[in-house]
């Protein structure tokens, strides 16, 4: 299919030849008007630097979230514009291959309803510059994707997992359930009874299944991708500095996509508010009325006429390594 802009230089060309306007609009058709038609550009200096800027402190972001940031400065811009300037800049994420997966069977059980209904833990490994092993025990909430605990320590044993429980329990509450995999952790005799006396029930996944643990698979895979790769850990208690920045960051800063571009703590506000939709997705600029669907069957954001108040506006504050260590002594 011919472009307009395709139309308009083959009529320029046509029209060098001495060609009549009205022949070269029935040839093209395309109109005198358009034939005429000169682009002029917004001046979008200023929007670049954003991207950049956005871009070079949170290096892992795509278009769709750095296009999210600037809507919560209350920047009004179109996400086609974003990723129009993140070609131009050369900004692309390099495409992971995807793995070929063969699912079967229930993907996600009993399925979070609200708050506190529904946790999920799970561990992730990372190493320091020394060639040992470091191990993070990473706890979340399934309906408000808020990081509730993230421990770290070279070995854990059941005990320990226990003792991040008890404490993340005395602050916010008893879940209803509690999700994990069959790691020897979490299927230890002395969670399992602790878990019972609490009233908490225990749902192991099956094995061979981590998409039905997918909200925590996701979690860690946000957390490696954004942290772990990112940093040379000297030791334990530079990774703990570290690894807790991470989440004050994720809880009060990272625009969740799943939730309407809020972060995990004002989707938190929202919910103990009750202004929650049924659906947490309508929150999501991708459910508004003005939303189209492709051709793949996704859905694409109508053009934004404005940033949206209820999105709020954070600043964005990395810690380095450096600071890390700064803090540390």
């Amino acid at each position: 299919m011919v472009s307009a802009p395709q139309k308009r230089e083959g009529a320029r060309v046509l029209k060098a030849r001495r060609i009549p306007e009205r022949r070269i609009a029935t040839l093209l058709g395309i109109s005198r008007t358009g034939m005429r038609y000169k682009v002029r550009p917004k001046p979008q200096d200023h929007l670049e630097d954003q991207i950049r800027a956005l871009s070079a402190e949170h290096p892992r972001y795509g278009q769709i979230r750095i296009w999210a940031l600037l809507r919560r400065a209350q920047v009004v811009v179109n996400h086609k514009a974003v990723a129009r300037l993140w070609r131009k800049l050369g900004l692309q994420l390099t495409r992971r291959r995807p793995r070929r997966k063969v699912r079967t069977g229930e993907s996600v059980p009993r399925i979070a309803e609200h708050p506190n209904h529904v946790w999920t833990y799970d561990f992730v490994f990372a190493w320091t510059m020394g060639g040992t092993s470091l191990k993070f025990l990473t706890l979340e909430d399934e309906y408000t994707r808020e990081s509730l605990a993230i421990e770290v320590g070279r070995t854990f044993k059941a005990l320990h997992v226990r003792e991040v429980l008890a404490r993340v329990i005395g602050e916010r509450g008893v879940p209803k359930f509690i999700r994990s995999d069959n790691g020897p952790e979490f299927i230890a005799m002395e969670i399992g009874l602790w878990l019972k006396d609490q009233g908490i029930g225990a749902h192991l996944i099956d094995p061979g299944k981590p998409w039905q643990n997918s909200f925590a698979e996701s979690f860690n895979a946000r957390f490696r991708d954004e942290c772990l790769n990112g940093e040379l850990f000297h030791g334990v208690p530079e990774a703990r500095v570290i690894s807790q920045a991470f989440r004050r960051r994720f809880n009060e800063e990272h625009p969740h996509s799943s939730l309407g571009f809020h972060t995990p703590n004002e989707f938190a506000v929202i919910c103990a508010s009750g202004a929650l939709p049924p659906n947490p997705r309508d929150l999501s600029p991708w459910a508004t009325p003005g939303a189209r669907r492709t051709r793949a069957g996704r859905t694409q954001p109508p053009p934004s006429g404005g940033p949206d108040p209820a999105l709020g506006s954070h600043p964005c504050v990395a810690l380095s390594s450096v600071q890390a260590m700064e803090t540390l002594t």
